[in-house]
């Protein structure tokens, strides 16, 4: 388990320079628009967004598991707790194949996933059958953050 910062940046050449060289770790995938790392120590999972809000700024949080049967688990624990959640649905997003769900929590937007392949598709796409979540909306309160899932795709 490790956890994941997805931020946007103004400039995502400069950006890939920096964190390559802060955390001395390359690139894991990079894309038009988008790069993210594979960091071992700290254990992070680095996601840069270029033009998806002011460089600078959280784009989301996340948490990246090894099975579907941690999201799932994830999703209920947090449910039962009493906070809502998008359910469980496998998707593409941000160039792979994922079983995610996701919370909305006071000041941002968090994502319980594991990654389960890669693929071309940046946008969202829900292959499940629960609501359609995306992975580049901006962070957004509880009612605006449905819109913005709403518009993604």
């Amino acid at each position: 388990m490790r956890l994941q910062l997805a931020m946007n940046v103004s400039d995502l050449d400069e950006s890939i320079d920096f964190y390559t060289k802060m955390f001395d770790t390359p690139p894991a995938k990079i894309k038009p628009g988008y790069a993210n790392f594979a960091i071992e120590n700290p254990p992070l999972k680095l996601v840069l967004f270029e033009g998806e809000g002011d460089g600078g700024t959280i784009n989301h949080l996340g948490v990246e598991v090894e099975t579907s049967a941690q999201v799932i688990e994830a999703e209920q624990r947090i449910a039962q707790a009493g906070i809502e959640t998008t359910g469980v649905d496998d998707t593409m997003c941000c160039y792979a194949d994922k079983t995610e769900t996701w919370v909305n929590a006071p000041d941002n937007r968090w994502e319980w996933y594991v990654k389960k392949g890669d693929n071309e598709q940046f946008k969202n796409i829900q292959l499940g059958d629960g609501d359609s979540s995306c992975c580049v909306a901006p962070v957004a309160e509880a009612a605006e953050a449905t819109e913005a899932q709403a518009a993604c795709c």
